[in-house]
C-alpha cells in the first residue's frame, strides 16, 4: 500500500493522542513505519490512545503542548521525521465561542510553530497539514466547495482554520520553493465518524453515551447535513498525499479536500436514528438548537483528490455509520479484544478499497 513508501521512515504526527491521530498512527504502524507523537491529551472521559495503548506501541509519545516551541523543536531534532502529519488542534467548534484566544493561539500561531520546527529539521521532506471542510466561507450552497474557492468561517474555530490555510499557502511562497526544503500541502477533510471519539459535542459519541446508559439522545440540529465519512476515508487521503509528497512533492504541494460523494450527505436526524437502530434500543429526541450558529449544508468538491491522488470514497455514509456502531458495542460489550477489532477494521476497509481498485490499497 501506498507504494510501501511509510516501511522504516520516522512519520512525527502532532494530536497523536487525538481521535483521527490515534487511528492514523495505528494504521501507520501497521505500515510499518516508525512512528512518534507530539500531543496534549484530549479532555475526554476515554481516549482511544488509552484503549489501544499506543503509548506503548508507538516509538515513541510525548504528553506536550505545541505552542511550547523549546519542547517542540527539542522533539523534532530528537527523531529527525522524514514526514510530518499536523492534526494538533483545538478541534471543537462549540469550544470555539467560549474559547476564542485559546483556539487561535493553537489552530494559527501553534501551526506556524510546528511549520517552523519541520523547517529546522534537515530530515523532514514533506509536511500535510490537516485544517477541515470547515475553512471555506460557507454560504450554504448547494455545489461543493472547491480548493480554490475563498476561505472564511462564520465562528472562531472555522475561521481559525482558514486563517491556518491560508498561513500554509503564504509559508509555502516565503520558506519552500520548489518543495525545498519540504513539500507543504493541507488536506481539509468532512465531519470524520469512527470507533473511540469520545469528544463533547459530536454526533455520534453523544448517541452512544445516551443508549450505553439507556437514556434518550437530544439532537439539536436535525435538519443539517454533513459530509459523513469513515475516519479511515480521509486517513488513507492523507497517507496517500504524504505518499506523493515524498515521491514528487513540487507537484502536489497544495490544498487538497476529502469527503464523500456529492450529494451523499445525511441529515443529522437520520444519522442519529441509523445508530439507534444498529444500537438495538436507542431512543432519539429532536429539537430546535441551542441559538449558536451552526452550519445547515456543507459540501465539498473532490474531484482534484480523485484525479491527481486517485483517492475515491469506499464506504457509503450508511455503512460508515454501521462501522462506528459496531466499533462502540465491541468496547461496551467486551466481546472481543479491542485492538484485534479496531485491527480488523482496517483490514476491512483496506479489502473494500482493493475491491474497488483503487490504486493505493494495492
Amino acid at each position: 500500500m501506498f507504494n510501501n513508501i511509510y516501511k522504516g521512515k520516522t512519520v512525527l504526527i502532532t494530536g497523536h493522542a487525538g481521535f483521527k491521530g490515534s487511528w492514523l498512527s495505528f494504521w501507520l504502524k501497521e505500515l510499518g513505519a516508525k512512528v512518534v507523537g507530539y500531543s496534549l491529551l484530549p479532555d475526554t472521559e476515554k481516549r482511544l490512545f488509552d484503549v489501544l495503548d499506543l503509548a506503548h506501541r508507538l516509538d515513541d509519545s510525548m504528553i506536550a503542548d505545541i505552542r511550547d516551541e523549546k519542547k517542540l523543536n527539542a522533539y523534532f531534532a530528537k527523531h529527525n521525521p522524514d514526514i510530518v502529519f499536523h492534526l494538533a488542534a483545538q478541534p471543537i467548534v462549540r469550544l470555539s465561542y467560549t474559547a476564542p484566544v485559546l483556539t487561535y493561539d493553537t489552530n494559527v500561531m501553534g501551526t506556524l510553530k510546528v511549520l517552523e520546527a519541520a523547517r529546522q529539521t534537515p530530515s523532514v521532506k514533506a509536511f500535510v497539514n490537516v485544517t477541515t471542510d470547515k475553512c471555506y466561507e460557507n454560504v450554504e450552497k448547494k455545489e461543493g466547495y472547491r480548493e480554490d474557492e475563498p476561505f472564511g468561517g462564520y465562528d472562531m474555530y472555522s475561521s481559525s482554520k482558514g486563517c491556518s490555510e491560508i498561513l500554509s499557502s503564504s509559508y509555502r511562497r516565503s520558506f519552500l520553493a520548489d518543495g525545498k526544503p519540504f513539500a507543504l500541502a493541507t488536506a481539509r477533510a468532512g465531519n470524520v465518524i469512527g470507533g473511540g471519539d469520545w469528544a463533547k459535542d459530536r454526533l455520534i459519541p453523544d448517541c452512544i453515551k445516551a443508549f450505553q446508559k439507556n437514556e434518550t439522545v437530544f439532537i439539536r440540529n436535525p435538519l443539517a447535513t454533513r459530509p459523513w465519512q469513515l475516519v479511515l476515508e480521509p486517513l488513507a487521503g492523507y497517507l496517500r498525499l504524504g505518499q506523493k509528497l515524498l515521491e514528487d512533492g513540487q507537484k502536489y504541494a497544495s490544498g487538497y479536500n476529502f469527503g464523500p460523494e456529492m450529494n451523499k450527505d445525511v441529515k443529522v436526524c437520520e444519522v442519529a436514528k441509523q445508530v439507534a437502530d444498529v444500537w438495538g434500543n436507542g431512543k432519539v429526541e429532536v429539537g430546535s438548537g441551542d441559538g449558536l450558529h451552526e452550519a445547515t449544508l456543507l459540501q465539498l468538491n473532490i474531484e482534484k483528490a480523485e484525479k491527481d491522488l486517485g483517492i475515491k470514497p469506499v464506504y457509503t455514509a450508511g455503512e460508515a455509520i454501521i462501522k462506528t456502531t459496531q466499533w462502540y458495542k465491541a468496547y461496551y460489550e467486551n466481546t472481543t479484544d479491542i485492538v484485534e477489532f479496531t485491527k480488523e477494521q482496517v483490514a476491512d476497509f483496506i479489502s473494500a478499497a482493493q475491491n474497488k481498485n483503487l490504486n493505493w490499497s494495492k
